[in-house]
C-alpha cells in the first residue's frame, strides 16, 4: 500500500499581521485566521509584539536590523535568540530577555564573592557571564601604605581576601570579553561582614535593582536597632549590615588610606543586638517584598517600604513581626500604594 505524505498545515499565528489591521477589517479582524490558512505557500509579513520563545520568527521583513537576541536564519528571518520580548528603536528589533545575567559598566556599585585567589589578583562572581577581576594593586594595604606591591604581598594575599569573601567594590573598567576589572579604592568598599545577603532577580529595571544616585546608604531605624547599611549593588547582589563608623569620620582623599586599618580586612562578625537583627531583617522582608511584587529596588522605595513596615506592626498587638508575607504584606503593599 503506497504512503503518501502531505506537507503540513501552517499553525495559527498568534501576532498582527502588516498587512491586516481591526481598524481595516469590516468585522474586527475575525477573518485574519482564514486569510492567513488561505496562503499557505507564504508566510504573512509579521512583525512579533508579545513575548518570544528561542527559535520563533520575530519578523520576515527585510525593513528590519536584526538587534541583541536575534540572528538570520537561510531565508533572511530574523529569529529569536532568548525568551522575552520584542523591543523595537526605528529599524532594529531586539529581544529584550525576561531573565539575564548582569552586564557590567563603568562606575557600577556591585556586591561580589571571591571565588578564586591567584598570584596578583582575585577572580570574583558578581553575577555576570564572566568572572570580574580585582587586582592587588586596586586595593589599599592597611596602615596607609602607599607604595607599588611586592612579592612579599603576593605572599600574604589570602589574609586581604580569601575564597568564600563578601565584598562591595566598583566597576574601573571592561576587557575585551565582557569581563569586569573592580576597585576597592575607597572607604566605602571592601569586604562585608556583619550583616546578611541576597540574590534578588529582575536587574537592570522592570523590576529589581535599578541604577540609582545612591546605590549605599545608612537607615536610621526604629525600636532600637540604631544605624544599618544597606547596599543595592547594581548586579542584583544586596548585603544589609549593622553599621561600623569609620575612624576619624570623613577623611579627605588625599588622606584616605591612612585610615585604613588591619580590621577592616578581618572576618570576624562583631556582637549584633537582637533589636538590630530585627532591623535587618526587616529591611530584608521589605526587599523580598518588592521583589515578589515586581518593583523597582532602589533608595526611595526601600525607604517607604520599611516606614509602611514599621506602621503595619504598630498597628498590631502583641510582640514585634517582622515577617511581611500573607495579609502583613497585604498591608504594606497597601500602605505603599497610598490607599
Amino acid at each position: 500500500m503506497a504512503i503518501t505524505i502531505h506537507a503540513p498545515a501552517p499553525a495559527v499565528l498568534p501576532y498582527k499581521t502588516a498587512d491586516s489591521s481591526d481598524e481595516d477589517s469590516d468585522d474586527g479582524g475575525a477573518d485574519l485566521q482564514g486569510d492567513i490558512n488561505m496562503r499557505p505557500s507564504k508566510r504573512a509579513r509579521h512583525y512579533r509584539e508579545d513575548i518570544v520563545t528561542p527559535g520563533e520568527v520575530v519578523t520576515d521583513e527585510d525593513q528590519w536590523m536584526r538587534g541583541h537576541g536575534t540572528y538570520h536564519n537561510h531565508a533572511r528571518e530574523i529569529i529569536a535568540t532568548v525568551a522575552g520580548t520584542v523591543q523595537k528603536t526605528n529599524k532594529l528589533l531586539s529581544v529584550r530577555p525576561l531573565r539575564a545575567r548582569y552586564t557590567p559598566e563603568i562606575g557600577d556599585l556591585v556586591v561580589g564573592r571571591i571565588v578564586e585567589v591567584q598570584s596578583k589578583k582575585w577572580r570574583v562572581d558578581v553575577g555576570a557571564p564572566v568572572l570580574a577581576s580585582l587586582p592587588l594593586s586596586a586595593i589599599n594595604l592597611p596602615g596607609g601604605i602607599l607604595r607599588k606591591r611586592t612579592e612579599t604581598d603576593e605572599l600574604q594575599i589570602r589574609t586581604f581576601f580569601s575564597e568564600g569573601d563578601l565584598l562591595v567594590a566598583e566597576v574601573q573598567s571592561l576587557y575585551q570579553d565582557g569581563s569586569a576589572s573592580l576597585h576597592t579604592r575607597s572607604l566605602k568598599y571592601g569586604k562585608l561582614r556583619n550583616g546578611v545577603f541576597m540574590s534578588i532577580s529582575g536587574t537592570g529595571g522592570g523590576g529589581g535593582v535599578v541604577r540609582a544616585r545612591r546605590q549605599l546608604w545608612t537607615i536610621d531605624t526604629m525600636n532600637g536597632g540604631g544605624k544599618v547599611d544597606v547596599i543595592l549593588g547594581v548586579n542584583g547582589y544586596v548585603w544589609i549590615n549593622k553599621h561600623i563608623e569609620v575612624a576619624g569620620g570623613e577623611t579627605a582623599i588625599t588622606r584616605m588610606e591612612e585610615s585604613v586599618s588591619a580590621t577592616v580586612y578581618s572576618s570576624q562578625n562583631d556582637s549584633i543586638a537582637p533589636e538590630t537583627r530585627k532591623e535587618i531583617a526587616r529591611i530584608r522582608g521589605v526587599i523580598t517584598l518588592l521583589v515578589e511584587e515586581g518593583l523597582r529596588v532602589d533608595e526611595d522605595m526601600v525607604m517607604k517600604g520599611y516606614e509602611a513596615a514599621l506602621l503595619v506592626d504598630s498597628e498590631e498587638d502583641g510582640e514585634t513581626n517582622v515577617f511581611l508575607g500573607g495579609e502583613q504584606g497585604k498591608l504594606v503593599l497597601k500602605q505603599l500604594s497610598g490607599v
